[in-house]
């Protein structure tokens, strides 16, 4: 097992690598610059491909075009430059093409700190295209090992299931330093469960069957396949196409290709829920860190909290939720977005709150304090922008 201490981003670079990325196409924004910086040196080693895009848009269009030419594709970016997929984006869900997008978050809105980290791209990573009528897959790290574990999982989710994959990170995750450990042997790699799916070739002549199946080699261009592909709906030959029938067809598989093999995507890690506690925190990436140290601290002073660590959030894991209890949603922006999945997740009976921080962790202390409060009766203590209006 090699081990050595480096940033979320480097974690990034080398699970890339690891998982067979050939081509890396970027623009510098911070948190993220230093990945394009990172695999700039480590691609050529492996005989890949790093390419300095002009700007984002450009970025995730070369990684599409790279993946339709048989190779395995990966870019990244902070929210400003997030926003600007949405078109590629868009091609690549309707077209099936396999891409790994990494969102180093920041707070915003738009530009915002580049420096601090936020969690405003939860409900973009979940609809980054317009359209409408497609599943998105998201995972969220939480420390520099898992980002590294979730990028090599990102790789092979989008392989199985021919589509973009996110990795929504966030500033303190990319800039951080921790012991990182890489795999050297195969007994090392499943002992830490990482999985690599190659890349496959479809050679037609169905290369876009109309079913909910997974594991459909994705649609490469020359190779003597004879494939077609554009941002149109497609028949199941890959030909433009107008008819509503195909369209139904189409849309039928985007949505439930994901939504009917949930499981092979779904992660999540329960903290003390074992006897109903009476308030559940819920939170991913950094601030999942501060929850599960403050559900240790509560349960010290005596109070029966536990927590909900989301590591996958699209599709949302709505069985995570089906106990009744005063749930805290902790989020690091101050317009509460995670909380209204918790809220629709969770049974009717139950009741839901909403701590807020923008571009700072929250406290053990505020955490446990909180928790306090709801237990009590009491409402949850704030003061001027930090008011629970969500």
């Amino acid at each position: 097992m090699k081990r050595i201490f480096e940033t979320g981003n480097a974690a990034i670079t080398e699970a890339a690598i690891f998982a067979g990325c050939k081509v890396f196409a970027g623009y510098p924004i911070t948190p993220a610059t230093e990945i394009a910086e990172n695999m700039s040196r480590r691609l050529p080693q492996v005989d890949g491909y790093y390419v300095q895009a002009e700007d984002e848009l450009s970025a995730m269009h070369i990684c599409i075009g790279a993946s339709l030419g048989g190779l395995k594709a990966m870019t990244s970016t902070s929210g400003p430059g997030y926003i600007l997929f949405a078109d590629p984006y868009g091609w690549a869900l309707g077209s099936e093409i396999p891409v790994v997008v990494v969102n180093a978050q920041r707070v915003g809105p738009v530009s915002g700190i580049t420096g601090a980290p936020g969690q405003g791209e939860f409900y973009l990573s979940r609809y980054p295209t317009h359209g409408g009528n497609f599943e998105s897959i998201v995972l969220a790290p939480n420390s520099v090992q898992e980002a590294f574990a979730l990028t090599v999982e990102a790789f092979y989710l989008a392989e199985r299931f021919r589509m973009p994959v996110t990795v929504l990170a966030d500033q303190i995750v990319t800039d951080g330093w921790e012991t990182l450990l890489i795999p050297e042997t195969p007994a090392e790699i499943e002992a830490m469960g990482l999985r690599v799916q190659p890349r496959r070739i479809n050679y037609g002549p169905e290369f876009y069957p109309a079913t909910d199946e997974i594991d459909v080699p994705p649609v490469v261009l020359g190779h003597n396949t004879g494939a077609a592909c554009s941002d149109w709906t497609p028949t199941a030959e890959g030909f433009d196409t107008e008819e509503i029938e195909w369209q139904h067809k189409h849309a039928h598989r985007l949505i439930y290709k994901v939504r009917n093999h949930k499981e092979l995507i779904t992660r999540y890690e329960e903290i003390d829920t074992a006897d109903n506690p009476e308030v559940i925190l819920v939170a991913y990436g950094s601030p999942s860190r501060v929850l599960k140290s403050a559900v240790k601290a509560a349960r010290e002073q005596g109070l029966k909290v536990g927590g909900i660590r989301l590591v996958s959030i699209w599709p949302f894991p709505d069985e995570a939720f089906g106990r009744s209890a005063k749930y805290l949603s902790v989020e690091l922006n101050y317009d509460g977005q995670l909380v209204r999945e918790v809220q629709r997740a969770a049974p009717k009976d139950s009741d839901i709150h909403f701590l807020g921080r923008c571009g700072e962790l929250p406290k053990v202390a505020e955490l446990v304090a909180a928790a306090r409060d709801l237990i009590n009766g009491q409402p949850l203590a704030s003061i001027k922008w930090q008011r629970e209006a969500w």
